[in-house]
């Protein structure tokens, strides 16, 4: 799997939103997207999984071009847009059902979806009935159990509180190191991208300003040899010329 996003532009109006944006994403790369609000990183996002079509250039999996939705593609959300009316299993087991899968087989990897992130013992209960964090899980879990080529992933983690957030962070990269999946996950976050990812993109300004391979191996913490510094070369190019902005 490659995609491939070559001279990407995007404008509302006289707003310019994203500008000749190239970018090449390898299958079972985890790159995280990080940037300032309205620097147009979800923009490029939503191309990615089709909801928005460039105004310029063009986004390609495998050499065929973007137009639309696919299955290939997963999203999880920050909002976790779980169906309140279905179980979790139910919930889990939908994506694979509506591509024709039969029923019982459907809530066979529902259920090994669940098992994956931890909530198999929840599958009878109803979204409402659960935490914010478990409530992402199951996201997770819906997404993954499509068998997409590509997980996609706007700030899933944006709403939930510190130790929730930080949990979350570890149980996904246990998921990458067992199902190892091709992740585009948009961030805020330097920690959060460092702690994530194989390679960063820094976007600003809808450009991409900078691209970072994070060479620290996994399990990664916070006190691991070079984060500190990764953190603080990432930091230099989104604060670059801030202070001058202000200043004007």
């Amino acid at each position: 799997m490659q995609l491939i996003a070559q001279h990407v532009g995007k404008s509302y109006g006289d707003r310019i939103v994203l500008k000749n944006v190239d970018l090449t994403v390898h299958a079972h790369e985890f790159i995280c997207i990080l940037g300032h609000s309205g620097c147009g990183k979800s923009t490029l996002l939503n191309m990615v999984a089709g909801y928005l079509l460039p105004d310029e250039g063009e986004i390609t999996v495998d050499g065929e071009r973007i137009q639309g939705p696919s299955k290939s593609r997963g999203m999880v959300f920050q909002d976790h847009a779980l169906f309140p009316w279905y179980t979790v299993l139910e919930n889990v087991s939908f994506g694979p059902e509506v591509q024709g899968t039969p029923k019982a087989k459907a809530l066979e990897i529902g259920k090994e979806f669940l098992n994956l992130v931890g909530l198999d013992k929840y599958a009878n209960h109803y979204p409402a009935e659960l935490s914010g964090g478990m409530k992402q899980r199951v996201g997770i879990a819906r997404a993954l159990a499509s068998a997409p080529e590509i997980l996609l992933m706007d700030e899933p983690f944006g709403a939930l509180d510190i130790l929730t957030r930080d949990m979350m962070r570890r149980e996904l990269r246990r998921i990458c190191d067992k199902l190892k999946p091709t992740i585009l996950f948009v961030t805020h976050s330097i920690s959060e991208a460092v702690f994530l990812a194989d390679r960063v993109v820094v976007m600003k300004d809808g450009e991409i300003a900078d691209t970072f391979t994070i060479n620290i191996d996994h399990p990664r913490t916070f006190e691991s040899p070079g984060f500190g510094e990764a953190m603080h070369r990432i930091e230099r190019v989104l604060m670059e010329n801030e202070a001058e902005e202000a200043i004007r």
